[in-house]
């Protein structure tokens, strides 16, 4: 008898606010910034075949993913180069162009304290370089994930600290990967034939 396991994903997100969940603190401050993205004016004075692109304040998740949707590749792409801070923060947007988005955006800052988040296979779900910075990043398989656990820090937390190499164990990035290293253990893949089964980490 052959007896198929089900396989069950799991992705940890690592969160760093700054200054509550209200914002994010603004240079030294503990002011929230709140709002649209960096660069929403230039995003909403640009079309794509004489369409109108879909409003970050206002725009519903599910119409935004119905608008990426009805785009052609080079479309999506033109606009993630054009525009990645904005299509790197849409909620709605495909996750695979909100990651490219962010590693375009991370790599123009040009700041060392970002240098690590550009390094292929980061999965950068949120990122804006403004004041002390936001971070939100995903490991695992987010789309496909059954289980989901997110590492929100404390409010003295910024993205400076988000990855550090001083403390790689403690920072909210380690705290994820251990995480989701644990969680992947839990929650494995589980196949095989007869009565034997195999098991690992969820995909990601």
């Amino acid at each position: 008898m052959r007896r198929f396991g089900r396989t069950l994903v799991t992705a940890a997100l690592a969160v760093t606010l700054v200054g509550g969940t209200a914002g994010w603190a603004s240079g030294d401050s503990q002011t929230a910034v709140t709002g649209p993205p960096p660069g929403t004016d230039a995003w909403r004075a640009d079309t794509v075949s004489g369409r109108s692109l879909p409003d970050p304040a206002t725009t519903a998740p599910r119409e935004v993913a119905a608008f990426f949707a009805g785009l052609d590749d080079a479309a999506r792409h033109r606009l993630l180069r054009s525009h990645p801070l904005v299509v790197g923060n849409l909620e709605g947007a495909p996750l695979p162009l909100r990651y490219e988005a962010n590693r375009i955006a991370v790599a123009a800052t040009g700041e060392a304290r970002y240098a690590s988040l550009a390094a292929p296979g980061r999965q950068i779900l949120a990122f804006d370089p403004r004041g002390r910075g936001q971070v939100v990043e995903v490991f695992g398989d987010l789309e496909r994930a059954e289980h989901v656990s997110v590492i929100v820090p404390g409010s003295d937390n910024d993205a400076a600290g988000y990855d550090t190499r001083r403390k790689p164990a403690t920072g909210p990035a380690g705290m994820a990967r251990s995480l989701r290293e644990a969680t992947g253990a839990e929650f494995g893949t589980g196949s095989g034939s007869g009565s034997g089964s195999g098991s690992g980490s969820g995909s990601g």
